[in-house]
């Protein structure tokens, strides 16, 4: 059977994930890496080859499916419409906000080119929304809740290592307990912000730095932390090594809900996550919807798709016969 030629663009956290996710699966090639950076200047853990970005054209041929590991904010609007000219690509775009204009853009492109795009995939977008959409599905008469963590939130994390006088810091998402047991209860309770999350910040500042101001100007901070309760820890650069230096995440949907015309039955639908490292998961997910991409175009689908246009089936190694047979 002819192996699905994988390549990934962007070798950060999330593309160094996807190295390692791609070296696990039998029926995938990781043919290439793409990089903005020099290329001789990245050393990959699997020695696979590594290529300018400005290069990615050249090798339309010799690529199933791009896996797309850049940034939401200014890589992936740019990126993933570009390369769906010549890939089948997969992209983690998380602006959840801007989904249906990411959606349009990379659509019109890949309709054209006759590639399959998959956007929006991780855990949140991704395994959350699914489980929204199917708890909505079953469950019409209820209310949906997401918490998320406890877990490192990276882009508040830089957030805090912008101000001045800060010289590392981690940010942490915590749910807070009893609005998650209230939910738990059955209570459907309408929660704020505040109610639901709180922050914690661990903080190594400069030599000198003042620590009023720098932790005035984190719980200040408006969309990040000014709609919630927030510490602030000031800690050595060694301790930071010593006991943040992971990227924890995690979290739950729930949908708490009633059945029956006098809605006296009572039922909770939950699905958890707790994972050790967010980018080696998420990466996780980009690789099997790669493989579903694969499968599609093979099919004749092209277009922009995400995690609720694709039949699970598409995503597992397994034939569909064994599926049934092994898995139903």
């Amino acid at each position: 059977m002819d192996k699905i030629r994988i390549a990934i663009a962007g070798y950060g956290n999330l593309g160094k994930g996807a190295e390692c996710a791609v070296s696990k699966c039998p029926d995938m090639q990781l043919v290439t890496l793409f990089s903005r950076r020099q290329p001789d200047s990245i050393k990959t853990v699997t020695g696979v080859p590594v290529h300018s970005m400005a290069d990615i054209e050249k090798f339309k041929d010799s690529i199933d499916v791009v896996i797309n590991c850049g940034g939401s904010a200014t890589d992936l609007p740019e990126q993933t419409p570009m390369m769906a000219e010549y890939f089948n690509v997969i992209d983690s775009f998380d602006t959840h906000a801007r989904i249906p204009e990411h959606f349009q853009a990379v659509d019109s492109v890949a309709r054209k080119s006759g590639k399959v795009a998959i956007i929006s995939v991780g855990w949140d977008p991704g395994l959350f929304s699914m489980n929204r959409l199917i708890s909505q599905a079953v469950l019409p008469d209820g209310k949906d809740y997401t918490f998320w963590g406890k877990g490192v939130s990276q882009g508040h994390s830089d957030a805090i290592r912008r101000i001045k006088g800060v010289k590392d810091a981690r940010q942490y998402t915590v749910p807070v307990q009893e609005a998650l047991e209230r939910v738990r209860n059955g209570e459907n309770p309408e929660l704020t912000t505040r109610q639901k999350h709180t922050r914690e910040c661990f903080v190594v500042p400069e030599e000198g730095a003042d620590l009023e101001y720098i932790q005035n100007t984190i719980k200040s901070m408006p969309n990040y932390f000014a709609d919630y309760d927030t510490t602030v820890t000031f800690i050595s650069e060694e301790e930071l090594r010593k006991n943040h230096s992971g990227i924890p995440h995690g979290g739950k949907v729930i949908r708490s809900g009633a059945s029956g015309f006098e809605n006296k039955n009572r039922h909770l639908i939950e699905f958890s996550l707790t994972l050790d490292s967010n980018p080696e998961f998420t990466s996780g997910v980009l690789t099997a919807y790669a493989r579903a991409a694969y499968r599609l175009n093979k099919e004749g689908v092209c277009g922009c798709k995400t995690c609720f246009d694709i039949a699970p089936s598409y995503l597992h190694p397994l034939s569909p016969d064994m599926q049934r047979a092994t898995l139903l």
